[in-house]
């Protein structure tokens, strides 16, 4: 990671967007969120995302991007990142991880949370804790004056002696105008000099844990990631502003408190 990475640094005006499209995003996340159940399909997902996006006067950052065909990306159990919205039905105990881009006004809110569906393993459930916790930790390094090294560093730190590994082959990344700006955003720590961040930065930051190996594998639709042992994967995401003081959530939504909502004991 070169310290030369230019990374945009955004005006207060472009900040004020930022702020509306994550909003956005987050209340259409959160209504996927609520709407998945035992028997749903994850296209009538995907049709629902894209009912509540004419809804609030947007579109979706994700459909033709690279000929990406689905409104949200909606992935099930050992899919990663990047499912597609089809006929698979939504059985008890799986787990739903559901990624809503949208373009509201020329910017760019992006968000993903992982959805457990009715009863669901403890080893799961645990998987689903750490790694939004991870992406909590990760954002409490979204500070003017840290290197961005040290965020990308807290995600595989707190999931690996968990027994947990992070996908290396896709990372987070920058966010505003465009879906994907600088810098690159991995859930380990980079070789090479880091960038230090400064005030008016927006970072998509989106820690993607296995419950087993790291090695993923594409399917043959060119989309839909799943991990090479099957186990199953989880996904959190929050779009950041680096400010001059605590970081600022642009996607923020209540914390799902996985540990508490699911019964788990303390770690």
């Amino acid at each position: 990671m070169s310290r030369r990475t230019r990374i945009p640094i955004k005006s207060p005006r472009e900040i004020e967007a930022m702020r509306v499209a994550g909003s956005t995003a987050s209340s259409i996340l959160q209504a996927l969120a609520r709407a998945a159940r035992p028997g749903i399909t994850t296209r009538e997902i995907d049709e629902l995302a894209a009912e509540l996006m004419r809804e609030n006067d947007c579109k979706s950052a994700f459909l033709g991007y690279r000929g990406f065909p689905g409104q949200t990306c909606i992935s099930v159990n050992e899919e990663v990142v990047h499912g597609i919205g089809g006929d698979r039905v939504i059985q008890p105990g799986d787990v739903l991880k559901i990624d809503v881009g949208i373009v509201k006004n020329g910017f760019i809110g992006d968000n993903a949370t992982t959805v457990p569906v009715g009863d669901v393993d403890l080893e799961t459930r645990r998987l689903l804790a750490a790694t939004e916790q991870s992406l909590y930790e990760a954002i409490g390094h979204a500070r003017a004056g840290k290197r961005l090294a040290d965020l990308c560093g807290a995600v595989e730190a707190f999931v690996a002696p968990r027994g947990f590994t992070v996908v290396r082959e896709f990372v987070g990344h920058g966010v505003g105008r465009r879906l994907h700006e600088e810098p690159q955003i991995p859930n380990y720590r980079p070789a090479g000099k880091s960038p230090v961040l400064m005030p008016g930065m927006t970072l998509a930051i989106e820690p993607m844990v296995n419950a087993g190996t790291a090695a993923v594998r594409i399917l043959d639709d060119g989309w839909t990631v799943i991990t090479e042992d099957r186990k199953p994967s989880s996904h959190f995401e929050h779009t950041v502003l680096v400010t001059a003081g605590e970081p600022e959530i642009l996607t923020a939504r209540p914390r799902e408190a996985l540990p508490e909502m699911l019964g788990l004991p303390p770690w």
